[in-house]
């Protein structure tokens, strides 16, 4: 359970002390959160304001990202200590990684890296499963200051050569296929295909050979792992900027010309090291899983670098919630390896919800040492979160952050203070984020009223600094909709409490005959239902109205009524708790709904299929087939019919 007298010293008002203090004096509170990172060189200023809205921290300073989340544990006595727990369910294996271990396989990739030309500030693609030298070729980038730019595994050739040509890379490091629960997925020809739709070629690609799909090699381009990481001089860590690049990370909403958030290494080490202690109480040497994939935001940051850069052991977990083998899968993981903290996305305890309702699976282990559980990825329905809650009896918080950030926005920040839990918000801003929700006229609105939520400038370390290779595009995105100020997409309000909730993505706000209404709204009285699984709500064009409302449930497995008494109870519902005014008439049963592959529902995909205009594939689609059941379930009710 940690070492409890490490936060002896949480006390009432902690959060708002700490928060007041970073808004006011942010060189002083991060220039003191910064002593937790080892420096090669001192910054000349914490906070670079000399060029708004480009501002950068610890300008001036040098330092290396892989040698405080490994080097730095082996010299401090971690060397023995699992840094990386494997927990392959598709595999039927489990594999444990020393930090010393860690150290020497990273220096040794790197060194084959650098060998190949790689250089500091030369980039590397990393297309890999959920393996542990996915993690590896990471830091071994950060080790010689090469810029990584993770894309998820499996990932479509057509959206990985848009990413070659953006980020250039002089390498990719590839793994030779995937497992999923039930198929080999090869990524060898994906890999082929993109580079030979790109118009950057790669100099080399290095293939992490599996043995459930070896790979053939293209002689004078492809080079195997092993055999040039076995041959290689281990690498030292290069001293870098701390505003140079550590990475690129596309977002999952990247259409046409990619959208690459960059993450410099300086303000991220910060941000991450003070994260794992204050907003997840966390202590050095536990255990702590991020059950998400290296490919997403979450990866990079809780399963790779902040649990690393604390001195935890991080389980980097390949397999489902469900399925591999049963609904039961979380809370064996937790038993074996002793988790005290897990961190997943809402849709993961959703599935196990609709499979296991009563939660029987969860009886057959110890969850003793669990202390918290963290949902992000999504808004959490009420009912999820307070299901999550009493099966397992610890707090359960729901944070928000984005690809962009990097780390949360919005949380309940247990390693300063424990405030009391509302169900449907991620409790109060994190420090470092002057939170505020602004109408279309640029002034703030009361508090309880919807509106645009944005975040003061400047964000606070480990947050984008700018988009690879296109200020301009970053300006406008994020900068342009009120001057001084972060626009975060989303909309939500603030209630007089001062906590946060956020509703829905702006786009997702619906115009009712003149009504601006949230659809999160509509979708916590559908998910509060006993029988629902999970849901979504989208807007549909109207002629009369504006936009009506239409909702789409899954039923959870164990419900034995008919679907249209269930869906005349959901509109009596929401008529009820958010008025007629939203006019909610109509609901369809639906077997699963769309999502991507890090578990957000692509509500706008489904938008268009029930208008009947026209729409791209999901780059992000975890599972295309379903938007053909969708859209026969969607033409059946008379959803679709272009005009």
């Amino acid at each position: 359970m940690g070492n409890p007298e490490a936060r002896a010293d949480l006390r009432e008002g902690a959060w708002q002390a700490a928060h007041a203090r970073s808004l006011a004096e942010p060189e002083a509170f991060w220039g003191e959160a910064a002593a937790a990172i080892d420096w090669h060189k001192p910054w000349t200023r914490v906070l670079d304001d000399s060029n708004p809205p480009f501002y950068r921290w610890f300008a001036g300073a040098e330092l290396n990202t892989c040698y405080n989340a490994v080097d730095r544990h082996v010299a401090g006595g971690r060397g023995e200590q699992p840094a990386i727990i494997h927990d392959s369910p598709v595999t039927g294996s489990v594999t444990s990684i020393t930090y010393a271990e860690l150290q020497g396989r990273v220096a040794r990739l790197a060194g084959a890296l650098r060998e190949l030309g790689v250089d500091k500030g030369d980039r590397v693609i990393v297309y890999m499963p959920m393996v542990p030298e996915a993690a590896i070729a990471m830091l071994a980038c950060a080790r010689i200051g090469a810029v990584h730019s993770v894309v998820f595994g499996g990932f479509s050739a057509r959206e990985l050569a848009t990413r070659i040509d953006d980020a250039k890379p002089k390498v990719i490091v590839a793994g030779s296929c995937g497992i999923e629960p039930n198929r080999v997925v090869p990524y060898k020809p994906l890999l082929d295909d993109a580079i030979a739709q790109a118009a950057h070629k790669p100099e080399r690609c290095v293939i992490f050979q599996r043995e459930q799909l070896p790979a053939d090699l293209i002689p004078g381009r492809d080079l195997d792992w092993a055999q040039i990481a076995a041959a290689a001089e281990p690498a030292d860590c290069v001293p870098v900027a701390a505003t140079d690049p550590l990475y690129i990370l596309y977002t999952s909403g990247t259409t046409g010309q990619p959208k690459g958030v960059v993450r410099d290494n300086g303000g991220h080490a910060v941000a991450m090291t003070w994260s794992m202690r204050h907003v997840y109480g966390v202590e050095p040497g536990e255990v702590f899983w991020s059950a998400s994939d290296v490919g997403w935001v979450v990866g990079h940051s809780y399963i790779v670098y902040a649990p690393l850069l604390h001195g935890c052991t991080t389980v980097l977990y390949e397999g489902k919630p469900v399925g591999t083998p049963d609904a039961g899968a979380f809370w064996r993981v937790i038993e074996q390896h002793k988790v005290a903290v897990l961190f997943t996305a809402p849709t993961a305890f959703r599935a196990i919800k609709r499979d296991d309702p009563h939660a029987e699976h969860l009886g057959r282990y110890d969850t003793s040492t669990l202390r918290a559980l963290f949902l992000a990825g999504e808004r959490c329905d009420p009912n999820t979160l307070d299901w999550a809650g009493e099966i397992l009896g610890v707090p359960v918080v729901d944070h928000w952050w984005q690809t962009e950030t990097g780390w949360a926005i919005a949380a309940n920040c247990l390693g300063l203070e424990q405030l009391p839990i509302k169900s449907g918000s991620p409790t109060k801003p994190v420090p470092g984020y002057d939170v505020q929700v602004l109408g279309d006229d640029g002034l703030p609105v009361a508090a309880g009223s919807i509106g645009r939520i944005m975040i003061k400038l400047p964000l606070p370390p480990g947050c984008l600094p700018t988009l690879w290779g296109n200020d301009e595009r970053y300006r406008a995105s994020y900068l342009s909709a009120e001057p001084g100020f972060y626009l975060s997409g989303d909309a939500g309000f603030l209630d007089d409490d001062g906590y946060v909730f956020v509703m829905s993505r702006i786009d997702d706000i619906i115009n009712v005959a003149g009504h601006r209404l949230s659809t999160g709204g509509m979708e916590a009285v559908l998910a509060s239902h006993p029988d629902v699984a999970e849901c979504a709500v989208i807007g549909v064009a109207d002629p009369l109205k504006g936009e009506l409302p239409l909702g789409l449930v899954v039923i959870k497995c164990d419900v034995d009524r008919a679907e249209a008494e269930i869906a005349a109870e959901l509109v009596a519902k929401v008529r009820e708790e958010i008025g007629p005014v939203a006019a909610f008439k109509s609901v369809l049963v639906v077997p699963r709904l769309p999502k991507t592959r890090s578990g957000k529902i692509l509500r706008g995909t489904m938008k268009h299929i029930a208008e009947g205009t026209d729409y791209r594939m999901p780059a992000t689609i975890d599972d295309p087939a379903i938007l053909e059941e969708i859209q026969g379930t969607l033409a059946a009710a008379g959803y679709g019919a272009s005009d």
